[in-house]
């Protein structure tokens, strides 16, 4: 069959057709059939020999070459630009509400039709280029021929662009759509026992759906149906009802923060950590220690921590000394709004603290004293957001709990991470303390120098303690001073000074008996006020640091101790001290030059003496003369005067009263 060639015809080299369907079997076999005219061919425009075209090639031949370079990708979809007379989005939607299966099974398909296409194009008879296409393939002749002109009401896939053949070609079962009856009353019964807080379990649901709708007169399926229909319920209505506004929140995308602006020890972040070890401590008592942990930001390197029973001010504050001193002083903190965290020896005066009642003579804080700006996490539906401390991450899975707590030197100590998580070696031993906090050095030096960290900052490759030493070197670090140093190495305490000069403290007394008391003549002037005083825990008997409590120092107050009731000695060196403390203010008061009081009144000027008022016109009242001789007579009260003067003297006896 001689076959016109066309500008568009695809051209074959005979290296590519040996051996296919109704060809010979090797290159010398084509080329003497294309000797005699067999096939037709031209020179190759690339190399030597001869190529061959496809319309002229065996029908089967053909057909193998086109859903060869079909699978191969070399021959694709013809391409159509002209306008459709169908909604493309909702017919590429329909494609993606597919499973899987459903558009592995058009992609099968489409294979064929484009093979179908190709024959057609090729000028084969529609008979022929539908039974090559559908041979080898899962489907019939018919069922290709009837894709492909349509039914009455289904368009077929020729009245489709090319473009769209595959959402075409996907089945239209939508799966089940007969639903069993269900009373509306029933299924309001369902949901309002499923979704709820306490998340029971959907047999129990519907065995109590049961009992209802014998008594109802419901409509009830089976427990698969409500099943299904419970499934197909919003995720997010399931989520909250069940988890609350907890759980919903946690379907939102988490907020990705870039820590590449920021530099080492910029920005800093602590929190808690309560091990997984039963620890001895040294008065014997046997429980879990807890860390505090600060981290850089930028690097999540583990720059400080201190340990003890609970979690305290104290604890925090001596963490963040040994940072400090070592590194230097951050700018930026972000902690939780704690009780040990957030207290007024540690945050005082910085804004939206919401813990503890803020009163006008609260301290400063240490935070503020220092220059450090404190961030709070925030609260979301009641509970905090660790999402936004990094350190968090450290004490999850892979964290410092396998550095520290499964170290094989706590072994039989370890506890597990719940109740049900128990070895089966536990409370076998519990470590002395000291053991533990060598375990503890260890774990967070290894945790710092582990390599190939997929943080932003270390790329895979680097560990927390070469990103830190990098950005470290190339930042400007602010450094404490000695003063500065009193401020994290003493605890505070604000107390009133008493009308002595002297305060009390609470530390070291369960009450007011026997507090310890501390004086110096520079508290006499804050008799009364509040004042910060800062000391030694472990040196209460010796001096203590007093300030302001806008942070400004006042002196040494040295202590003052309290002596037996019956204690003479004691009493003659405290009075002895007494009058020597007031002999030496008093000349103290006399090196001032203080002038006496005589001096104060001479430099005072005379005062005036000022002339008594002159009345109009004088008068006087002779009519109680005889009254007052009479009173005399009998030692009374004399009163002597008219309406606008009176005159009382008293009235003794005298020898003068009969004259």
């Amino acid at each position: 069959m001689t076959k016109t060639i066309t500008d568009d015809e695809r051209w074959y080299p005979a290296t590519a057709l040996a051996g296919l369907p109704g060809l010979p079997a090797t290159d010398r076999g084509l080329t003497l059939a294309g000797d005699r005219g067999d096939y037709p061919r031209r020179k190759r425009t690339e190399g030597k020999g001869w190529e061959y075209a496809l319309s002229g090639l065996p029908l089967a031949a053909q057909r193998a070459l086109i859903l060869r370079d079909i699978r191969s990708g070399a021959m694709e979809l013809p391409r159509s630009d002209g306008p459709v007379s169908y909604d493309r989005d909702e017919l590429w939607a329909h494609f993606a509400a597919k499973t899987a299966k459903q558009k592995a099974h058009a992609e099968a398909k489409l294979q064929v039709f484009i093979a179908l296409k190709a024959l057609l194009d090729a000028g084969h008879p529609q008979h022929e280029a539908v039974a090559s296409a559908a041979a080898d393939s899962p489907w019939s002749w018919r069922t290709i021929r009837d894709n492909w002109h349509g039914k009455p009401g289904r368009p077929g896939l020729k009245q489709y662009d090319p473009d769209d053949w595959l959402p075409a070609l996907t089945p239209s079962h939508i799966g089940r759509t007969k639903q069993v009856e269900l009373s509306g009353a029933a299924w309001e019964f369902i949901k309002g026992d499923y979704l709820r807080p306490e998340k029971p379990g959907l047999s129990a649901c519907y065995r109590r759906l049961q009992a209802a709708a014998q008594e109802h007169g419901w409509i009830v399926p089976s427990v698969n149906t409500i099943k299904r229909r419970i499934k197909r319920l919003p995720a997010w209505i399931k989520i909250l009802k069940r988890e609350g506004e907890a759980g919903l929140l946690a379907m939102y995308p988490a907020m990705q923060r870039r820590v590449c602006e920021l530099h080492a020890l910029e920005w800093i972040n602590g929190d808690g950590y309560m091990h997984n070890v039963m620890v001895r401590w040294p008065d014997g008592k046997i429980a879990r220690p807890k860390t505090w942990f600060w981290q850089d930001i930028h690097s999540r390197k583990m720059l400080a921590y201190e340990t003890d029973e609970t979690e305290h001010s104290d604890m925090i504050r001596r963490a963040l000394g040994r940072l400090i001193e070592q590194y230097g002083i951050p700018k930026h903190a972000t902690i939780d709004n704690t009780r040990a965290a957030a207290n007024k020896w540690l945050t005082g005066g910085v804004p939206n603290r919401y813990r503890f009642k803020v009163q006008a003579d609260d301290p400063m804080g240490l935070f503020p004293k220092l220059g450090v700006k404190v961030h709070w996490t925030s609260v979301q539906a009641g509970k905090g957001h660790g999402q936004a401390k990094p350190v968090e991450r450290a004490f999850g899975i892979g964290g410092i709990g396998e550095y520290v707590d499964r170290h094989p030197a706590l072994a039989g100590a370890y506890t597990g991470t719940s109740p049900i998580d128990k070895p089966d070696n536990y409370g076998e031993r519990a470590v002395p303390i000291e053991l533990f906090l060598q375990i503890l050095a260890q774990g967070v030096a290894s945790w710092n120098a582990t390599t190939k960290r997929r943080s932003e900052m270390a790329h895979g490759v680097l560990s927390f303690d070469q990103v830190f030493e990098q950005s470290y070197g190339r930042a400007v670090i602010r450094k404490a001073t000695a003063a500065q140093r009193q401020l994290w190495m003493l605890t505070a305490e604000a107390v009133r000074v008493a009308k002595d000069g002297s305060v009390a403290l609470d530390a070291g007394s369960a009450s007011d008996i026997g507090r310890n008391r501390y004086a110096c003549d520079a508290l006499a002037e804050y008799i009364g006020q509040k004042v910060v005083i800062r000391f030694d825990p472990d040196k209460l008997h010796e001096e203590v640091h007093a300030y302001s409590l806008d942070g400004r120092y006042i002196a040494v107050a040295e202590c003052t101790m309290s002596a037996g009731f019956g204690d003479q000695d004691a009493g003659r060196q405290y009075n002895r001290q007494k009058r020597e403390w007031v002999k030496a203010k008093k000349q103290m008061a006399k090196n001032e030059g203080v002038m006496s009081a005589l001096q104060v009144a001479q430099q005072l000027p005379a005062p005036p003496v000022p002339e008594p008022p002159k009345a109009g016109a004088e008068q006087f009242d002779f009519r109680h003369r005889r009254a007052a001789g009479d009173a005399l007579a009998r030692d009374e009260s004399l009163s002597i005067g008219g309406d606008d003067f009176i005159l009382s003297l008293p009235v003794r006896s005298s020898p003068l009263a009969g004259d």
